[in-house]
């Protein structure tokens, strides 16, 4: 079977289903909006371990009405190695804790054609902020098809027409991964991450370079500007720090998450 393996199982999330259900279970139970479902065009979610990330991605998918959606596009940065451009998986399936999920390998095959900066390099998948989202889309969203794209040294004006080609299709949802600020003090962290919060809540890209220092920046600016050319809304659904997991306000990891999509679709403004 042509399979993208797993890589960080084990580390960055537990390596059985049992496992990450009772930690969904855990998350789902300190949550305190009513459980509703929702139908945006995209999410921005973390992407470090489930212990210290996880609760912050989960608020988001949780919202997910799994109803809406054929196929789901995960666009995350590379840690590991050096892209000139962007990777896109062209394997068949997907494994995870949960058994695996099916990879839209036909439409993949139809971006890689349409875009120039994607290719298919096969070490750029062995990648921890795509990877960590799928067993939260195996535990939501079990019988969508899902791409994989990891990208490097690419431009975000770039990258952005092809968001702005996927959320013309409606039942697409784009999975942007991304952490926030890192390895400052609490304090510092929340500041430079406000920068990031406000940025995306009022939809202000320019904004994003005033401070933000998101890993996966050139995905967030990329959406973001797609999303403002269709007139779409965001709504900030949880925002921690690493502290919250490690009391050691000395060196923190910032993570959010967002909804993005159409106002009618989205949470109500509190």
């Amino acid at each position: 079977m042509n399979e993208r393996k797993m890589s960080v199982d084990g580390r960055f999330y537990p390596d059985t289903s049992a496992e990450i259900n009772r930690f969904i279970e855990h998350f789902n139970g300190l949550l305190a909006q009513e459980h509703k479902h929702y139908r945006p065009r995209a999410v921005i979610v973390p992407h470090a371990g489930y212990v210290y990330s996880g609760f912050t991605a989960n608020a988001a998918y949780h919202l997910l009405d799994a109803s809406a959606y054929k196929r789901v596009i995960v666009i995350g940065p590379s840690h590991r190695v050096y892209l000139k451009g962007a990777s896109i998986a062209l394997q068949e399936r997907y494994a995870t804790p949960y058994g695996a999920l099916k990879m839209d390998q036909v439409y993949a095959q139809g971006l890689m054609r349409s875009y120039e900066f994607l290719a298919f390099n096969p070490q750029a998948h062995y990648e921890h902020s795509t990877e960590t989202q799928m067993p939260f889309i195996a535990h939501y969203l079990p019988d969508i098809p899902v791409i994989e794209v990891v990208y490097g040294e690419l431009s975000f004006d770039l990258l952005s027409p092809m968001i702005e080609a996927l959320l013309e299709e409606r039942d697409n949802l784009i999975v942007i991964s991304t952490d926030l600020s890192h390895f400052h003090t609490l304090k510092e962290a929340n500041l430079l991450d406000g920068i990031c919060l406000q940025a995306i809540e009022k939809m202000q890209l320019n904004a994003l370079d005033q401070g933000c220092e998101a890993c996966g920046k050139i995905g967030v600016k990329a959406l973001m500007q797609a999303a403002i050319n269709q007139g779409l809304k965001a709504r900030l659904v949880d925002y921690r720090t690493s502290y919250d997991a490690s009391e050691d306000a000395s060196s923190v990891v910032g993570y959010m998450s967002a909804l993005v999509g159409e106002e009618e679709n989205l949470p109500p403004v509190d």
